[in-house]
């Protein structure tokens, strides 16, 4: 395992790291592991009926973790088949982040590429700060240490994620074979504080991109294994962005009674905020925004403004999430913005330093090398 620091400093509000990992699924879950022992992570107890159907589910549905939780055992000393304790989850991140995204396929590409791009705007507070009371001595901002991960297994395809404190899921992430996923908050009116985090059966709303960077190289393949999955979140539902090295792209939602909605991109670009799309899907026919909404409907169409009709390179998409980006006041910062190039298997981001300081693009490579 290799780790280097690859922006900002200790002070600067983000100091970003560049994880990389090699070899089998069982020894990258435990260096994996490693580092989360580092920053403070430890196994939560879980009831063992629902653990070993996680484990089952997991074995038979994303062998990849799995064997990866068997890597965690390895490092914490416990027997892989114990029931009592979960061992992912390696981190936590509060939920409450209003994000805006960008799809443009290679058809409407200046260069033919086809890329995806996106803010992520969340809280420059503490978890005491976010919960109500008063940070400790020596307590950092929740977003202030995230890192770039890229994963070369042995057997699997290998990657490159971004996440802000949870080491086994993501945030955004792209594979070898050019499948790209980043995830945004999809009912920012009636997204709630989680009150229970205990781990359930199937996938968490941040294991979620990992398990399709894991499994699924195409798009088709993509929805064929969400259609299949168990998914849960805890009070922060989310939807996703996926798109691939064809030109395909599709957004990920669910709905009221556990409804799944695939939401189809055609062949222009396609904008996502923090509302969900099947609700409401034409663009210049939004509610308008309120306190509560983090301006998603306004966001939504200025994306749509600035990208229809038009062929768009990358630093017209930049321009695009630029004019969105969260305002310099309150506790609320766009702290990266992400550009995916499906073609090329790259993930480039500019990380938030503080005091509308933002680093270079910083380019990162899923393939293998």
């Amino acid at each position: 395992m290799n780790i280097t620091q690859v922006a900002g400093g200790r002070q600067d509000f983000q100091l970003v790291r560049h994880m990389t990992v090699r070899g089998g699924q069982i020894g990258i879950g435990r260096r994996l592991t490693d580092e989360a022992l580092r920053l403070g992570w430890r196994p939560r107890p879980v009831d063992p009926t629902v653990n070993r159907a996680r484990r089952t589910w997991f074995e038979r549905h994303w062998p990849q973790h799995h064997a990866r939780m068997d890597g965690a055992a390895e490092a914490l000393g416990l027997d892989p088949d114990q029931d009592e304790l979960a061992l992912d989850g390696l981190g936590y991140v509060p939920t409450g982040s209003a994000c805006s995204a960008l799809w443009v396929p290679p058809s409407a590409s200046a260069d033919g590429h086809g890329r995806m791009a996106r803010n992520y705007d969340f809280f420059t507070l503490t978890a005491s700060e976010f919960n109500g009371g008063t940070p400790g001595p020596d307590e950092l901002p929740m977003a202030a240490r995230p890192y770039v991960i890229t994963t070369i297994p042995d057997d699997g395809l290998a990657s490159t994620v971004i996440t802000m404190s949870d080491l086994d899921g993501c945030m955004d992430g792209i594979n070898e074979a050019g499948l790209a996923v980043t995830l945004l908050i999809a009912d920012i009116e009636n997204t709630e504080p989680p009150q229970d985090t205990t781990p359930q059966v199937g996938l968490s709303s941040l294991q979620l991109p990992r398990f399709l960077i894991d499994t699924c190289a195409t798009v088709e393949q993509a929805k064929q294994a969400l259609l299949c999955a168990k998914q849960y979140d805890h009070g922060a539902p989310l939807h996703y962005l996926v798109s691939d090295a064809h030109g395909g792209a599709f957004v990920w939602e669910r709905g009221a009674n556990g409804t799944e909605h695939i939401v189809e991109v055609g062949d222009g670009p396609l904008c996502v905020t923090n509302h969900q799309l099947h609700r409401h899907p034409d663009p210049m026919a939004l509610p308008a925004d309120t306190e509560e909404t983090l301006g998603t409907y306004g966001r939504l169409r200025a994306l749509y403004e600035h990208s229809k009709g038009v062929t768009m390179s990358e630093r017209d998409m930049c321009d695009g999430l630029e004019a969105v980006r969260a305002p310099e006041f309150g506790p609320f910062r766009t702290l990266w913005r992400t550009v995916f190039d499906t073609t090329e298997r790259t993930l480039s981001s500019s990380f938030y330093l503080g005091d509308g300081r933002y680093t270079d693009e910083l380019v990162f490579s899923a393939r293998r090398g």
